[in-house]
């Protein structure tokens, strides 16, 4: 997924947030809507990246959308852009969507289904809903590859992880390990990712990596992470330094919620539009790459929706900065 915003504002990111509460560890991020495109601008919540917070473990950039009825948002339809220093994870819970990227990949992400894409040194990719899609909804995510590995080589990964039947629910870990489940899928810093089903009134007690921080993005349901209540589409953010996560359903109906965990990102990193570097001139030369055609992103074959390629926006008049710690 791209971010289409016409005039992104660049993201340092880096651990550290504003001090939290002294009476709960767990911050909750709310989400601003932002259009993603589409003829009628299909709309998505961006949870992170924001002032609060920018990273959660090497998590650096959320999206929820849906369940939208593409008769009359038109769906998604976004042209070939380019992605660099970052992992894109698709993950779906109703719909289908067509991915197309310069590695010659075709793929199909459906519900349940892990789509992973390394941009590395540079990729490029676009994404459609299928005719065949009704109701869509699902989350986007992105990675932030650590200084060693940005400039690694493009891939793309898929994977079904089987869900594992928890005490008062089930998840689905499609990457790293919970509840003895383990994702053969590579990460290239310690992280943790699986969709949680919490059943009605129940508890689910979760063991977890102490030195993680975690988030729970709430998808449906009345959901509680340690007693502090978390609404859709928002972020309930614990530092590291638990070995359990206590998640509460409070209603009548199943929860479902993402939670995402990984040791602190080290590094500053700035985000801008599709691209994370780590100064002004990489975002620079990167975008002028991008505008040139050059080679380092390659080509999407076979994309034959609303325009070519996504053109990058101006960069701001200022340089951009890392900013600094909260």
């Amino acid at each position: 997924m791209s971010n289409l915003e016409t005039a992104p504002v660049e993201v340092a990111c880096e651990h550290g947030s504003a001090e939290l509460p002294d009476r709960s560890p767990v911050q909750v991020l709310t989400s601003r809507q932002v259009p993603l495109g589409g003829p009628r601008a299909m709309r998505v919540h961006r949870t992170l990246p924001q002032r609060e917070r920018s990273l959660i473990g090497a998590w650096c950039f959320a999206d929820h959308y849906g369940p939208d009825d593409v008769s009359l948002t038109g769906g998604m339809d976004v042209p070939p852009h380019p992605h660099t220093g970052l992992q894109t994870v698709s993950w779906l819970f109703s719909g289908e969507i067509e991915h197309r990227d310069s590695l010659g990949t075709l793929a199909a992400v459906r519900p349940g289904e892990l789509n992973l894409m390394t941009a590395g040194w540079g990729i490029c990719h676009s994404e459609v809903s299928t005719p065949q899609t009704t109701v869509l909804h699902g989350v986007q995510l992105w990675v932030a590859l650590p200084e060693d590995a940005r400039h690694t080589d493009r891939a793309f990964d898929h994977d079904v992880p089987e869900p594992v039947a928890l005490d008062g629910g089930a998840a689905r870990v499609f990457l790293g390990e919970l509840a003895g489940q383990v994702s053969p899928v590579p990460a290239f810093t310690p992280l943790l990712g699986a969709e949680l089903v919490i059943d009605p009134g129940a508890v689910l007690v979760l063991d977890v990596e102490s030195a993680f921080e975690h988030g729970v993005l709430v998808d449906t349901g009345a959901v509680q992470l340690e007693g502090v209540d978390v609404a859709r589409t928002e972020i309930g953010y614990h530092p590291p330094g638990v070995r359990v996560l206590r998640l509460r359903n409070a209603g009548p109906e199943p929860a479902r919620v993402l939670l995402l965990g990984g040791e602190p990102f080290p590094e500053q990193i700035i985000m801008w539009w599709n691209l994370v570097g780590r100064t002004h001139e990489d975002i620079d030369a990167a975008r002028r790459q991008w505008q040139d055609h050059a080679g380092r992103f390659g080509e999407v074959r076979g994309y034959t929706g609303s325009t070519t390629r996504l053109p990058a926006p101006p960069l701001p008049h200022a340089r951009l900065r890392p900013r600094s710690r909260p």
